[in-house]
């Protein structure tokens, strides 16, 4: 039992190092484009890299161990697209939010008092939300894992995992406090997207110990990946752009993408 009770709190640790991420995010006490427009090409660029990089590779290792090396990479590379596929219908089938006391021109929020009056940058903040709890969940289902099979393992895991879910938490909060002017909102999203971590690991242990196979684990992080890039793309980078001047974009993009490849590097 003592394991198991070191295991979900190492899980829990590393699930809420999202409200760090948001406390950073809060750093900047009065709405700034620029600081906007760099924190979304930050964020795009830590969900880019670590779903191609690493839960992409993550993902075609279990599926290769389960069904062979072609058999293997094929599900990886259509488990990636379905991901695509499934966050794309999710943004077809939402309605755009709509305030009848807001301007409709929102390619061109205003600024009023501490917010960015735009529902577009609301909805991305939720996508991203959404988006990370995903990921978190199976995220959390594995360090339970390694913690419960290997304690020393399972910490390696969970710091890491709290290193990476530190830009994750900036990447919920940012355009939901800018959409808001609430920094409580925005650390409440940050905080749940965290809580998918424990929650995985406890469905885990509960429930889904005993069916966790290879392939069930590798085809979920191949959709997670996909899933992830998605809102990247479709989300985080045309709001960046929206915000601010191109080439901040891309110094974002590129340092959230060497902050991420240089956590991985330590833990590795």
């Amino acid at each position: 039992m003592e394991h198991v009770t070191f295991a979900f709190f190492l899980t829990l640790f590393a699930g809420l190092a999202t409200g760090i991420g948001s406390v950073i995010a809060f750093a900047a006490k009065t709405p700034n484009r620029r600081f906007l427009s760099v924190a979304l090409g930050f964020s795009a660029g830590v969900m880019i890299y670590v779903s191609l990089v690493e839960i992409f590779y993550k993902g075609k290792v279990a599926l290769q161990a389960a069904l062979g090396d072609k058999a293997g990479y094929w599900v990886t590379v259509a488990a990636f697209f379905a991901g695509i596929v499934f966050i794309g219908l999710i943004d077809k089938l939402i309605p755009a939010y709509e305030n009848p006391h807001e301007l409709k021109d929102y390619k061109n929020p205003h600024l009023t008092g501490t917010e960015f009056k735009s529902p577009a940058l609301m909805r991305t903040g939720m996508f991203v939300a959404l988006a990370i709890s995903i990921h978190n969940f199976p995220e959390g289902l594995a360090t339970f894992i390694a913690a419960l099979q290997q304690p020393a393992l399972g910490l390696s895991i969970a710091v890491a995992i709290a290193i990476h879910n530190i830009p994750e938490g900036i990447s919920v909060s940012v355009p939901i406090y800018y959409a808001t002017g609430s920094k409580k909102k925005a650390f409440v999203y940050s905080f749940l997207s965290g809580l998918a971590e424990p929650a995985g690991a406890l469905i885990g242990y509960f429930i889904l110990r005993n069916f966790l196979n290879d392939l069930v684990f590798g085809a979920l992080f191949a959709v997670v990946a996909g899933i992830m890039v998605f809102i990247s793309f479709d989300q985080l980078l045309p709001a960046a752009e929206e915000y601010g001047e191109h080439h901040l974009v891309i110094y974002g993009l590129i340092a959230g993408m060497a902050v991420m490849a240089l956590s991985l590097l330590l833990f590795a």
